[in-house]
């Protein structure tokens, strides 16, 4: 009697990722612009979209690789035969051929089948950059590749280099259109230039609002988005003359505030956060200049400086105690000490060091005193400190709480200005997504044209998880689903994240019963009524589960 085998084979998410990525073209961009060589024996369009789809759902991306595909392709318990296809060798080659494609003309051709696939709106794009940090040596430059070097980390490892990672999304939904490799050293004020132009190259138009953080307040980024037709929203450095002249007219001076709009917070939600806006005198060129009054920023700019006097009276009374010995003898000394532990409030408290003088009469020689012993003067110094509120700079510093300036050249109304920049924050967690759920850094591969090639399958990648995000939410709110209960114990979420739902598809699985090692029967198990609920809302067809047969996962 012939026998029969049952092998278990991992779905969970990747058909959904497969059916995004077929929506979007990949395999057939890879298939474009990195052709198979003849005596090639993979398909390298096929590698690279597998390492897509391992960014994306990996716990561990570009980790084991060959171990997470032998999951799906062989089954749980199989000897990994279809994935040996997808060994480390195999992938360090095809980063290889990928750096040598046209990688741009590659992200251009992708943006745009997600523009026309997905109808977003392109009228506002965010930038920001980050530094992609590097654990290693990494001694020898490629004068292909962009430079790995020391700079600016803001992964706060200044002891490692660095890349910077240039990134620009769309206000609708917050996806990912382009980004760009830029040398360790790079400062954002030069990146912002190339960047817009790139853009309105890859737009055909600007007449595009583009929205930045404060690296785009130079005269020089400013007059050139301006004098080629474009739109830029910013924010001003609280160091320059504009900004110091306002906060100085505001101590002897009241504003009239106009209401701009309300919106509930997302910290307490019995608290509603309340936005006024009041526009001032023009920048240079022109430029308008509005600002903005924020009332959870007033609250937290006066805990803040209220935590700030708090520890730093907390630190004086301490070392109060410690005056007069060891390392605080000298008022040069405790100057240095009273510095320090003011650190952040220095303007705000009044600190004296009061200096005690005794004089005492010590007697000269040794012995035992006696009638014609002698005696001589000597001084002693002792210090201690007194401190109090200097309450006239609480007062004058309190006058800007919740306060911030904007700079544009939009002709729209200022709460309208102030729409589009608060979007600025949701770049902020693409970037967060970009280093936490997907792992982009650290990263352990010692050619850097191999990294270079990395950061565009990295992209792809945060463009599927933003798509995914976008869309559900977009679907919810035209369905009036108000939550999903597909957190962990049934819990529920308003907001679903990518990583909300790889959690609630991880028991999705694919039985096949084997017979003289032809697959005779194929049942896919763990697809519950929420699940497809969640995949008609994702925009996913049905049919990308319940079509599911062995060799699924093959892209074409």
């Amino acid at each position: 009697m012939d026998q029969m085998n049952v092998i278990t084979k991992k779905v969970d998410v990747l058909p959904m990722v497969k059916y995004y990525m077929d929506q979007l073209g990949v395999y057939g961009l890879f298939a474009k612009y990195v052709p198979k060589p003849k005596q090639c024996p993979v398909d390298p369009a096929q590698i690279l979209s597998i390492m897509v789809a391992n960014i994306v759902c990996a716990s561990h991306p570009l980790y084991k690789v060959q171990q997470w595909a032998a999951n799906y392709m062989d089954g749980l318990s199989e000897d990994g035969s279809n994935a040996s296809e997808y060994n480390d060798d195999q992938l360090a080659k095809n980063l290889d051929r990928l750096f040598k494609a046209d990688r741009n003309s590659f992200m251009t051709e992708l943006s745009s089948n997600a523009i026309d696939v997905y109808l977003l709106e392109t009228n506002q794009i965010h930038n920001d950059s980050t530094s992609i940090t590097f654990l290693g040596a990494y001694e020898n430059e490629d004068p292909e590749a962009v430079n790995l070097t020391y700079g600016f980390n803001k992964d706060h490892r200044p002891d490692c280099k660095q890349i910077v990672f240039g990134l620009n999304i769309t206000a609708d939904g917050n996806v990912p259109l382009s980004f760009e490799l830029f040398d360790g050293n790079r400062t954002d004020d030069t990146t912002h230039i190339p960047n817009w132009n790139a853009i309105r190259e890859f737009l055909g138009k600007q007449d595009f609002i583009y929205i930045a953080d404060c690296k785009l307040c130079s005269q020089k980024n400013l007059d050139h988005i301006h004098e080629h037709g474009g739109t830029f929203i910013t924010i001003i450095p609280k160091n320059r003359s504009e900004v110091k002249t306002f906060y100085e007219f505001l101590k002897t001076n009241a504003v009239e505030w106009q209401y701009a709009y309300e919106t509930p917070s997302s910290r307490k939600k019995s608290e509603t956060i309340i936005y006024k806006t009041y526009e001032g005198k023009t920048f240079k060129n022109g430029y308008r200049i509005i600002w903005v009054h924020s009332s959870a920023k007033e609250k937290q700019d006066k805990s803040r400086r209220e935590n700030k006097i708090a520890k730093s009276e907390t630190q004086l009374t301490e070392l109060s105690t410690r005056l007069n010995q060891y390392q605080l003898k000298t008022k040069d000394q405790i100057e240095k000490a009273v510095k320090e532990a003011t650190k952040g409030a220095s303007d705000l408290l009044q600190v004296q060091i009061i200096e005690d003088k005794q004089v005492v009469q010590r007697q000269v020689g040794r012995g035992k005193p006696g009638p014609n012993t002698q005696y001589r003067e000597e001084q002693t110094v002792s210090y201690r400190l007194e401190w109090e509120l200097d309450h006239k700079a609480i007062k004058d510093l309190a006058t800007r709480d919740g306060i911030f300036p904007l700079i544009t050249n939009a002709h729209i109304n200022a709460a309208e200005v102030l729409k589009a920049y608060k979007n600025q924050p949701f770049l902020e967690k693409r970037m967060y997504t970009t280093k936490s759920i997907l792992k982009v850094a650290p990263v352990f591969i010692k050619k850097p044209k191999r990294i270079e090639a990395m950061t565009l399958l990295y992209f792809i990648a945060l463009m599927i998880v933003s798509l995914m995000e976008r869309n559900i939410r977009k679907n919810m709110a035209e369905e009036k689903v108000e939550k999903l209960p597909i957190l962990p114990n049934g819990m529920n979420t308003k907001k679903p994240t990518w990583n909300n739902i790889n959690y609630f598809f991880e028991g999705v699985h694919l039985a096949l019963i084997e017979k003289e090692n032809k697959i005779i029967q194929a049942t896919l198990k763990g697809v519950t009524a929420l699940h497809e609920t969640v995949l008609k809302l994702l925009g996913v067809s049905t049919s990308a589960y319940s079509t599911i047969q062995d060799r699924w996962w093959l892209f074409n």
